[in-house]
């Protein structure tokens, strides 16, 4: 989905003012306490990570591996978040915070898709639970972002990022259930087709406009993707559902398309 805090304006000053040496220049400690700070909050996220993923290790009677591969996916993303996270600041940041509460939960569905025991019906009303938290959670860190003067350009990229991978998991979700066929992981890729292009043809990169027919269409990618694995809708109306939602995807994204083309170079 959109990331909520996109859209906010950075405050100029979201944290306190850097120390300095006497000449002026960033105190030459001061990225590394920042960044062992980010450290101690990712360690932190651990624990809801695996309280979730030893729930859904529970439900689906799953072997150790899954909470091995849990665990594993979170250090890279971790290791990511590290290597991106800004020394400007006091560690993540309280938006941030809630982001990263999001990650635990879309990570431990996210290795779900490796697991053939998800067949099973109770275990699916689980998942549909686990990331409908998650989805309502994203319009959180936007407005914790807001209140708290914190918003940055890095936790709008890691808001985005995490919704994109969300849509990419309920597709592929979908597409272990059976009920849909192996086109539905178009609903989970448009956003990293784009971006592809974008690589090919640099006028693809151009800032977007704000649209609301851009924020409706994820919510509406989000909620088309959770019926599809509703185990009381019939594979041939999730099939439907999930053509339909594909219709409107590609449209939303074509007429971005075709904005950036006649914008001037």
């Amino acid at each position: 989905m959109i990331a909520s805090d996109a859209m906010a304006e950075p405050n100029p000053e979201p944290y306190p003012k850097i120390p300095t040496t006497h000449q002026g220049r960033a105190h030459p400690h001061l990225g590394t306490v920042l960044r062992g700070r980010a450290v101690w909050e990712l360690a932190v996220g651990l624990v809801p990570l695996l309280v979730v993923a030893g729930v859904t290790a529970s439900r689906f009677a799953l072997p150790a591996m899954y909470l091995l591969r849990t665990v594993a996916v979170y250090a890279l993303m971790s290791a990511l978040l590290l290597r991106h996270t800004p020394r400007s600041g006091a560690g993540l940041g309280p938006a941030n915070w809630v982001t990263l509460g999001r990650a635990t939960l879309v990570l431990s569905m996210a290795t779900l898709v490796f697991q053939p025991e998800i067949r099973l019906e109770a275990g699916y009303w689980w998942i549909i639970g686990v990331t409908t938290v998650a989805m309502v959670l994203d319009g959180v860190d936007g407005q914790v972002a807001r209140r708290t003067r914190s918003a940055t350009a890095f936790g709008a990229r890691f808001d985005m990022e995490l919704d994109s991978l969300l849509m990419l998991v309920l597709a592929a979700l979908v597409w272990r259930s059976g009920r849909v066929g192996p086109w539905v992981l178009l609903l989970g890729l448009p956003r990293y087709l784009f971006v592809a292009a974008g690589r090919l043809w640099p006028w693809l990169r151009a800032p977007l406009p704000e649209r609301v027919r851009r924020k409706a269409g994820c919510v509406i990618q989000g909620i088309a993707l959770l019926i599809c694995l509703g185990p009381i809708v019939p594979p041939g109306m999730a099939t439907g559902v999930a053509a339909l939602t594909l219709a409107l995807l590609v449209s939303s994204f074509a007429a971005d398309v075709v904005w950036l083309s006649r914008r001037p170079r």
